[in-house]
């Protein structure tokens, strides 16, 4: 059974070397690894070894033994959705049954596995033109290659999982790349399609490839450093953004005089950037377990994406606020505001990251970070409703500044008409600032103004929350007077307390001694 399965590996080896085998008369010092002597005149590869040239007994000095596994078929897959695990040197394969037979139930079918040990010397990271000119790319597995009978490069139905060892084993390393080796009429090379990473540790990495091909892991050292100055920024900033962000949530709630469907909206948009933040802060880090790092990248994506969703109900209810200014309190956008902006504001993102989960949950969780991975465009399930959500509220911010226009240049000298038109006008500026334009700052981040961006974009998101609580709570009259009432009331409540305690420690029937000094009395010699 082993002749036809062979073809494939013979064939990736004769297009790379053009090989021709030498029979010279030599001794079997020459053997290779895992070969054996054979009456001291030719080498055979070890049981569980192959040669390179598909020879049994060989003198060519640079012939290699290669690993390889074997898994036959008889019963036509019997058991549903039944996977066959094949082992060579550390390096492993999980494959589905169906996809072994490939519908073809005449006969008994076959896979096989390989493992090259020194072919990674000759196709190495060089060919791979997909890097980036600034990092410094190696290959740091063994290149192994997988056939169904005597076809390559054959397309699967499932994808099929492949386990890689890693030659160094502390690869000190920011990008990994599951590659396959492509062979097109202007050449071969190393490419990334159809595969994709979806574990990686210190020993191992994991792929999965919708295609049966030679496969390698590549890595890539890269030049660039984590800025330690955005880091502080970072985690200053989004400190003083939870302060602020928990102190804005408790107006909100105990601001009885404020409370109305515009401040459950900035309560709940508040709640959600907290959280998001507070996760980020402690849960951002830690990619192992792998397990935890795919939750906590799923548990971020929906409370941002939350966020952003309470953003645009934000700029829906300022539009409809304006386009009644008249009637500031008008009970059709509460009523309407009421029924849609929780089964909107939190079940849509929970719709949107359902789908992303359900479809691409391997892509949650990188190397570095608990967040969202760059293979297949997956960003987009994040940056897609962003993009969104910042052209809507950018139509409504228009639409809002076209009506007070209007509204200005009709009003006569109604004192509260205008202040309330100005405020509104201020806030819809506010708004587009802070919950918008910080963040395309982030998808500026490209060419020769990326550091500058990425200063601006960390320094401004990261102070978020501070903007929100300054716009919503320091600025509003009706807060401050709150502000001011709760004052008053903690100083009236301390003077009390004060003015208890020293009763008490005099006691009801107590008088004043001669030698007792009251305020403002002075105690005189005679």
């Amino acid at each position: 059974m082993q002749g036809p399965l062979l073809l494939p590996g013979l064939c990736f080896l004769l297009s790379l070397f053009g090989a021709v085998t030498q029979k010279t008369k030599t001794s079997c010092a020459k053997c290779p690894p895992n070969a054996s002597c054979v009456n001291n005149t030719h080498c055979t590869c070890n049981h569980g070894y192959t040669s390179g040239s598909g020879q049994k007994l060989f003198t060519f000095p640079l012939e290699t033994c290669n690993a390889i596994e074997t898994q036959a078929i008889t019963d036509n897959c019997s058991e549903e959705r039944k996977t066959f695990n094949l082992n060579v040197q550390m390096n492993s394969m999980d494959i589905r049954c169906s996809d072994i037979i490939q519908g073809d139930t005449q006969g008994p079918s076959a896979i096989a596995f390989i493992s090259y040990s020194s072919l990674g010397n000759i196709i190495n990271a060089t060919f791979f033109e997909e890097m980036d000119k600034k990092d410094q790319v190696y290959l740091n597995s063994q290149v192994v290659s997988a056939a169904i009978g005597p076809k390559r490069n054959v397309s699967l139905s499932k994808s099929v999982t492949l386990t890689f060892q890693h030659v160094k084993m502390t690869p000190s390393t920011k990008k990994v790349f599951c590659v396959y080796w492509k062979s097109t009429g202007q050449g071969s090379q190393w490419s990334r399609d159809g595969c994709f990473l979806i574990h990686v540790n210190k020993s191992h990495t994991m792929c999965n490839c919708s295609h049966l091909s030679s496969f390698a892991v590549l890595m890539a050292l890269t030049s660039q450093e984590e800025d330690p100055v955005l880091t502080v920024i970072t985690y200053v900033g989004l400190s003083v953004s939870l302060l602020c962000l928990l102190l804005a949530a408790l107006t909100f709630l105990l601001c009885k005089a404020i409370r109305n469907t515009s401040t459950s909206l900035h309560l709940q948009l508040s709640l959600c950037l907290f959280l998001a933040h507070l996760l980020f802060l402690v849960g951002i880090d830690r990619t192992e377990p792998k397990v935890l790092c795919s939750i906590i990248a799923g548990a971020l994506h929906y409370l941002y994406l939350a966020a952003f969703t309470w953003m645009l109900l934000e700029g829906v209810h300022l539009f409809l606020t304006a386009r009644n200014l008249t009637v500031v309190n008008y009970s059709s956008i509460n009523r309407l505001m009421k029924w849609i902006m929780f089964p909107v504001g939190y079940g849509v993102p929970a719709v949107t990251v359902a789908i992303s989960a359900a479809s691409w949950p391997h892509l949650y969780g990188t190397a570095d970070r608990c967040w969202l991975h760059l293979d297949q465009g997956f960003m987009w399930s994040f940056l897609g409703p962003v993009c969104a959500i910042f052209s809507a509220n950018l139509v409504l911010f228009i639409l809002v500044f076209w009506i007070l226009k209007r509204k200005l240049s009709s009003l006569n000298s109604e004192v509260s008409t205008i202040q309330n038109t100005r405020m509104l006008a201020f806030k819809a500026t506010a708004q587009l600032f802070i919950l918008g334009c910080t963040w395309c700052l982030g998808l500026l981040q490209v060419g020769p103004a990326a550091q500058v961006m990425a200063y601006l974009f960390t320094i401004i998101n990261s102070l978020q929350g501070f903007f929100i609580f300054l716009v919503y709570c320091l600025l509003s009259q009706q807060v401050q007077k709150q502000y001011q009432k709760w004052f008053r009331e903690i100083v009236k409540s301390k003077s009390e307390s004060e003015t208890y305690t020293l009763s008490s420690k005099m006691g009801p029937d107590s008088k004043p001694s001669e030698g007792d000094v009251f305020p403002g009395q002075v105690k005189r010699k005679y």
